[in-house]
C-alpha cells in the first residue's frame, strides 16, 4: 500500500519538528515544492538564454523575475489557496519576500561561482550548478516568508 508523500516525509522528520506538522501543513509544502518546482525550472531554465544577452549575475536576477511571475500565480491558486484574498495586497508582499530571496540567490549564485568553485578547484558546470543550488537554498526561506506574510490567512 502506497503512503502519501506527505507521510513519508514526516516520518523522516526529526519529532520535534514533526509533532508541530499537521497533515493539512505537510500538504501544502508538498504543493509548495511542486508549485516551486516548477517555478525554480522555469527560473533556471531562462537563465541560459539570458546569459547570451546579458552577464551571469543580470542573467540570475532577470530568469528570477521571470520564475517569480509564475510562482506567483501557482502560490496564490495551488498552495495557499488564497485567491479569494486581494490580489494586489498579496502581490507587493509576494514582490518584497522575493526581492529579499533574489538578493539571497543573487549573493549565493555569484559566490558559488565567483569564490566557493574557484576555492575547491571545481571548473565543470559551475554556473547552473551554483544557480541550481542557489534557487534550492532559497525555496526555504520563500516558504516561510510566503506562509507568514503573503497568503497569511485572515485571522
Amino acid at each position: 500500500m502506497r503512503r502519501p508523500v506527505y507521510e513519508l516525509a514526516q516520518a523522516l522528520m526529526p519529532p520535534a519538528i514533526r509533532s508541530r506538522m499537521s497533515p493539512e501543513e505537510m500538504r501544502r509544502i508538498g504543493r509548495f515544492l511542486l508549485a516551486g518546482g516548477f517555478a525554480a525550472l522555469v527560473n533556471w531554465a531562462a537563465r541560459f538564454p539570458l546569459n547570451e544577452v546579458m552577464p551571469f549575475g543580470a542573467a540570475v536576477i532577470a530568469a528570477y523575475a521571470i520564475g517569480m511571475v509564475v510562482g506567483f500565480f501557482l502560490y496564490r491558486f495551488f498552495v495557499f489557496e488564497a485567491h479569494q484574498g486581494d490580489a494586489r495586497s498579496q502581490l507587493w508582499k509576494f514582490v518584497l519576500v522575493n526581492v529579499i530571496g533574489a538578493i539571497e540567490v543573487w549573493a549565493l549564485a555569484v559566490a558559488f561561482v565567483h569564490w566557493l568553485a574557484p576555492a575547491l578547484g571545481w571548473t565543470l558546470w559551475v554556473e547552473p550548478i551554483s544557480h541550481a543550488a542557489a534557487i534550492g537554498i532559497g525555496a526555504a526561506t520563500s516558504y516561510v516568508g510566503h506562509r507568514l506574510l503573503t497568503f497569511r490567512a485572515a485571522p
